[in-house]
């Protein structure tokens, strides 16, 4: 039997440029799309959805190994934090 892990990462930010529900989704989708891209992960905004200024992204990686499931959701966060305009409120990583 195949064991898998699932490390799944929260990261809660503040965007305090954005001005509307629609220039927030904007920023999202950019952001979002060039983690998915960079680390090959499974990325959503899951809280705050009718908040404008205010975000939590679920990164979320499958590996046979937990620590390379934890390395790659923490690189990807490391990235988000990197490239927000906004900063990070909160994080953390678990591993399912």
């Amino acid at each position: 039997m195949v064991t898998a892990r699932v490390a799944l990462g929260m990261v809660e930010l503040h965007l305090p440029d954005v001005d509307s529900l629609k220039g927030k989704r904007h920023v999202l989708k950019g952001l979002k799309e060039r983690v998915r891209a960079r680390f090959e992960v499974s990325v959503a905004e899951v809280d705050h959805q009718d908040v404008w200024q205010r975000t939590t992204l679920a990164i979320a990686y499958v590996s046979g190994d937990a620590r390379h499931a934890t390395e790659v959701v923490s690189k990807a966060m490391d990235f988000i934090e990197d490239n927000v305009e906004g900063r990070v409120i909160e994080t953390f990583v678990e591993v399912l």
